[in-house]
């Protein structure tokens, strides 16, 4: 499947996170211990957010990350309060830019790991449930984009858990309308660029692996000697598909059905439960 990580907090050169840390992104695109595939290498993608942007800036390849000049300039050169990074691993639709996340749609990104079970015998009965309005705008043919228009289309911007758990809903409910027994798989981050939502669950309950950072304060503690820590404010949060390093005390495992939001008032970690969803 993929890995991704999405960063919020003080402003930071996309390097200093995707290509310093001992198992960074980019180490994961080759070296990933936690996914279901070793390898990454079916795209990748970054989405940031800069001063006075009204809506992210997202570049896409689908090349790997790891051999990708652009993407090592690019990561030297912006630095942002808020980034999506994203490599992918194909779960059978095409290697095209167009697949590759993070997904936009004006002010929202999205990007998710994990995949709708048989998702050839659902995709029709989904894809009708997007808001017309909002069908125009789906580029590519990932289960993963029609999640996000499905999100858009339940109030996304209005209510955003609320929101993922009608599109969790929907694909439980069209699953098991197809003998689909565990329709759901997925690991979910969304921002609007000012808030952060990251959300893990599965049907079967043995989702993909999620991680949180610990609280700055309590890392620079253990670990005085990290220098990007010296900058990093309070409110600095990293979430992961799997730990950036092996260093003890900094990286927490997200609950099964659990979501988390990072916000500048505050963090909180809620249960999430998908609702039921009547369709068309």
């Amino acid at each position: 499947m993929c890995r991704w990580l999405a960063y919020s907090g003080t402003p930071v050169l996309l390097e200093t996170i995707l290509y310093r840390p001992e198992h960074s992104l980019i180490d994961q695109s080759l070296h990933s211990r936690m996914g279901v595939e070793t390898t990454n290498g079916d795209g990748f993608g970054v989405g940031w957010f800069g001063p006075e942007m009204e809506t992210p800036a997202i570049v896409r390849e689908i090349g790997p990350a790891w051999s990708n000049r652009n993407l090592r300039e690019i990561a030297g050169h912006v630095r942002s309060p808020l980034f999506f990074a994203h490599i992918r691993a194909s779960t059978g639709s095409a290697v095209q830019q167009t697949n590759c996340h993070p997904f936009r749609h004006g002010r929202w990104m999205w990007m998710h790991n994990g995949a709708i079970a048989d998702f050839h015998k659902l995709h029709r009965d989904l894809a009708l449930a997007v808001d017309p309005r909002l069908y125009p705008d789906m580029e590519g043919s990932t289960d993963s984009e029609l999640m996000f228009f499905l999100a858009l289309t339940f109030g996304l911007e209005e209510d955003p858990p609320g929101a993922v758990a009608r599109m969790a809903g929907l694909v439980e409910e069209v699953g098991r309308e197809h003998g689909v027994e565990y329709p759901m798989q997925m690991t979910v981050a969304v921002t609007d660029g000012r808030s952060l939502w990251a959300f893990r669950y599965s049907t079967q309950a043995r989702t993909r692996s999620l991680y949180y950072s610990s609280r700055v304060e309590s890392v620079r503690a253990l670990h005085p000697d990290l220098p990007y820590l010296r900058e990093a404010s309070d409110e600095t949060r990293l979430i992961v598909s799997e730990p950036l390093g092996d260093l003890p005390g900094v990286w927490n495992e997200v609950p099964e059905g659990t979501y988390g939001v990072v916000r500048p008032e505050g963090d909180d970690m809620l249960p999430f439960v998908p609702r039921p969803v009547r369709h068309r």
